[in-house]
């Protein structure tokens, strides 16, 4: 998308004479103004003209003032806003051919043959049947004299594009729909608060979520908050479930959990086709008193307008944004044989993919559902059902009799991040499931290295997990465990190589980052030296280096010959070999947070312009996609070089703004940016330069971004994470047992566990030497780069 993007917009004219239009249909989304900001702000860049249509279908037929051209004003401050601003609304004209034909002349009559609609299947199908009957509609017109020749001719050809504006996430061809997101962090916070109460009375909750006949909503809310019985359509229960479910939530309670949360979809049904739901009469009549002896029963549905609700996520407005940008490019780019496209999400990419295709596929999946092929259904959703699925299952509490001679260590490395708590639970309850025991090692490297030393107050740094010692894990923020940038080099290998030995540690789990500990840096450097020029494979970057150095160390310790696998969790999302680290989600969101309070003082003042500092080291990931998110005018990193004359650019930029109708500026700096330019330095600069046009303020952000309950996104992520990783040391021990020993000394005995676009993969950490810049602790290349010229576009640059 993004090399195109740059080659089109080099040309001002591309879209010169043309004329789009956009409109939302069906359920609102949240994220959908996003896209609207987006769809308008590109459109005028490549030099169409954009036209808003409010209130759906019913405003193209209507016509007349529902039909507006946009200005750039006309959309800003609309970003952080949930719901759409221009309107939704159910037309039974545009059902009929002659609703049809009354639309078709309103968009004659602009010249608009270029249409983006936002909505769900049932909407973008009436948009392709719009774009098939064109030709006859201006036939008709011209028949009817209300329409010439000239402009059937001119305007023969409708060109139609589709975004995906659904919370329920149910459209078969794109992993994630505009809105999904946000409507999980509604339900998330509302389980959230549910659960301190449940926990103080010992209450089981049943709560119902949206979702129609899709489960994507109830699955990673019930990932997310640690259900302990999820209902969904693609995976009904067996019969029977009713007495299973009970003496499940009874052997929760057997070992002392004092919480209970059952999830429902709303389209939830049993393996007859039956409906379940949160007040299900069977299990009430049935298996009610059973499971009053135990708990207290509570029913709670969660209403669809709450979870449509609030500001979207910075995720939404991120896919929103991307998604509206690559729309525009789509139907400038469209020919008279171009099919209908829907702009679709694919791992990290927005791409293009056939928009009937991708209805008639999730058609399909109400087929396979009333027909009870749930194998098919689930299938048809995508892997992403699947995994999380399977990831469910194994966080339940078993009795197993398959106990294994085997012990794993887990533990936290580096900076504290949202999400590792989960991942931790993850990591502990399947290795549980599967009969291993589960050793945690608190406060990194250091409290491997001191087993049973006290340090920090903590007399016993690895113990034993079991099932109930991480009951309240996934939603708590920072690192429970605790977690220090010490690397094994500067705890010890000899002293490491024996805890291992003692504890007859079979495997390592590592959750942690590539943060720096600058001191221990000096302490490996008696001189004190300037650690700047540090060798690389010699600057500390704690859990992947740390990684790295157990491997090398390996071949003088033969007691580290064990597997160990990295999971990525850091804030900074600079972790090599993954384009997504576990923490970085909830970091985006709490700036974006911040950014729009900020927004909201800076309108109320008038003519001020704020420059915020981000985390991140030197990785500008977070500062680039949150001054995305949020709207910024500028977002200056370390990856991308500015002088002082991009600064005054900046500067000019926001002087002509302030004369215009948007008195507001927002400015993000990454903490390492640039070492000469510090915040200082940029907030005095925009101070003076501003003067007697606007005044400007400055705000360091600090620990902020890495504190905070976990976003839906990370526990789901860390969740699901850990748990693989976990089935990955489980299989090397397997593989490698030498008498009553783990010996694992091959390449890939030490690997790192990372997204890259959709999928999950283990990488070898010797093999990501190549791509890492060890002194600036980022990789070589990072894909988001290709997103920031989309941040300059939607600032009129």
């Amino acid at each position: 998308m993004h090399r195109k993007l740059r080659k089109s917009v080099s040309s001002p004219l591309i879209g010169s004479g043309r004329s789009i239009a956009v409109f939302t249909s069906g359920g609102d989304s949240q994220g959908m103004n996003a896209a609207v900001r987006a769809i308008v702000r590109m459109g005028i860049t490549c030099g169409a003209k954009v036209y808003l249509i409010n209130e759906g279908y019913q405003g193209m037929v209507d016509g007349g003032e529902n039909i507006v051209e946009a200005s750039w004003d006309d959309v800003s401050g609309i970003l952080q806003m949930g719901g759409t601003v221009i309107g939704s609304a159910r037309c039974k004209d545009f059902r009929e051919r002659q609703g049809r034909l009354k639309a078709a002349f309103n968009l004659v009559t602009l010249g608009i043959t270029n249409i983006c609609a936002i909505g769900g299947d049932g909407s973008l199908t009436g948009a392709n049947l719009f774009r098939e009957e064109w030709s006859s509609l201006l036939e008709e017109l011209v028949a009817d004299g209300k329409i010439s020749g000239e402009q059937m001719a001119k305007y023969s050809h409708l060109n139609i594009v589709g975004l995906v504006g659904s919370i329920d996430n149910d459209f078969c061809g794109t992993d994630m729909t505009i809105g999904a997101d946000s409507a999980l962090h509604r339900i998330v916070e509302c389980v959230d608060a549910i659960t301190t109460t449940a926990v103080s009375h010992q209450r089981a909750f049943v709560l119902e979520v949206m979702g129609r006949h899709c489960g994507y909503l109830a699955l990673v809310t019930g990932l997310a908050c640690g259900a302990d019985w999820i209902f969904i359509p693609e995976h009904p229960p067996a019969d029977g479930w009713e007495e299973k479910m009970c003496a499940k939530l009874e052997n929760a309670r057997s070992w002392g959990n004092r919480l209970n949360v059952v999830i429902v979809s709303e389209g939830a049904i049993d393996s007859h086709g039956n409906p379940i739901t949160s007040q299900h009469k069977d299990h009430t009549k049935s298996n009610g008193p059973d499971l009053r002896n135990t708990v207290l029963n509570r029913n709670f549905k969660l209403t669809g307008h709450v979870q449509r609700g609030g500001s979207p996520s910075a995720f939404d407005r991120l896919l929103g944004t991307r998604m509206g940008a690559e729309a525009v490019l789509a139907l400038l780019e469209a020919t008279p044989d171009t099919p209908a496209y829907v702009v679709s999400l694919d791992g990290n990419q927005a791409v293009r993919v056939p928009l009937m295709e991708c209805v008639e596929k999730t058609k399909e999946v109400g087929k396979a559902l009333a027909e009870k092929d749930f194998n098919k259904a689930a299938n048809l959703r995508g892997s992403q059902i699947e995994s999380a699925w399977t990831c469910s299952c194994n966080m339940h509490h078993t009795n197993t009799h398959l106990i294994k001679p085997y012990n794993i260590a887990i533990m936290n490395v580096g900076a504290p991040a949202a999400g590792m708590n989960a991942a931790v639970r993850s990591a502990v309850r399947t290795c549980l499931y599967n009969g291993y025991k589960a050793i945690v090692v608190h406060n990194g490297y250091e409290g491997l290295a001191n087993d049973m030393v006290c340090i920090f107050g903590m007399t016993n740094p690895i113990e034993n997990y079991t099932w109930k010692c991480v009951a309240n894990f996934v939603a708590a923020g920072g690192s429970i465990l605790g977690t220090k940038r010490t690397l094994p080099s500067q705890c010890g290998f000899d002293k490491i190589s024996e805890v291992i030995k003692k504890r007859n540690i079979h495997g390592i789990i590592c959750i942690g980052g590539f943060e720096v500990s600058v001191d221990g840096a000096r302490n490996r450097f008696p001189d004190g030296g300037n650690t700047s020029f540090v060798p690389p494979l010699v600057c500390p970057c704690i859990a992947y280096h740390g990684a790295l150095e157990i491997k090398e160390a390996s071949q003088n310790y033969p007691d580290l010959q064990i597997p160990m696998v990295v999971v990525p969790a850091t804030l900074s999302n600079n972790v090599p070999g993954t384009d997504l680290s576990i923490g970085s989600d909830t970091g985006l969101n709490s700036v974006c947070e911040t950014c729009d309070r900020i927004k909201m003082s800076a309108s109320g003042t008038k003519r001020r312009t704020f420059v915020l500092e981000t985390m991140g080291g030197y990785c500008g990931y977070l500062a680039t996609m949150s001054g995305l998110a949020a709207g910024a005018d500028a977002a200056y990193i370390f990856e991308e070089e500015f002088t002082i004359k991009d600064l005054q650019k900046n500067i000019s930029h926001l002087r002509s703004k302030m004369q215009g109708k948007i008195q507001r500026g927002l400015i993000l700096r990454n903490e390492k940016a640039n070492e000469n330019f510090s915040t200082d330095f940029v907030h005095r600069l925009y101070a003076e330069e501003g003067k007697n046009v606007f005044d400007c303020r400055v705000n360091v952000l600090g620990h902020m971004q890495q504190g905070g309950v976990p976003s839906p996104f990370d526990r789901n992520y860390a969740t699901k994470s850990a748990a693989k990783a976990a089935f990955w040391i489980l299989d090397k021990i397997s593989n490698n047992v030498v008498g009553d020993k783990v010996v694992c000394s091959s390449h890939d005995s030490v690997v790192l566990l990372g997204m890259k676009r959709r999928q999950m993969l283990f990488q070898p950490v010797e093999d990501l030497k190549e791509a890492t810049d060890f002194k600036h602790r980022i990789p070589v290349q990072q894909w988001w780069m290709q997103i920031r010229p989309l941040l300059r576009i939607m600032a009129h640059y």
